[in-house]
């Protein structure tokens, strides 16, 4: 099985719309910086950001807790933050699955 080994940026987002679209490349890269603002603002609110076919970023609130650190084992405490997960629609799994 081949991986790609490219990473996917925010360049080649607006390129894509500008190919397909027909907006310039500053209009592209405008409409992507403001599409990731919108999604940023709504995940600093406290609100969870789905996408349909393509999946969920899900904010979670961890509590305190006692980890430990591997190489001493000195306990030491975990203070409180919020976390973000992105979970895969099943469309998008699909779509990787079958390549």
């Amino acid at each position: 099985m081949m991986r790609s080994v490219g990473t996917l940026t925010r360049a080649d987002l607006a390129e894509a719309i500008n190919r397909k679209m027909g907006l310039s490349r500053a209009e592209s890269l405008d409409a992507i910086e403001a599409i990731l603002a919108h999604m940023c603002e709504a995940m600093k609110n406290g609100e969870n950001v789905k996408i349909s076919g393509f999946g969920s970023f899900v904010l979670r609130d961890k509590k305190e807790r006692i980890g430990r650190n591997p190489k001493t084992g000195v306990e030491v405490p975990i203070t409180p933050r919020r976390v973000m997960t992105f979970r895969a629609s099943q469309l998008l799994k699909e779509k990787i699955a079958n390549g």
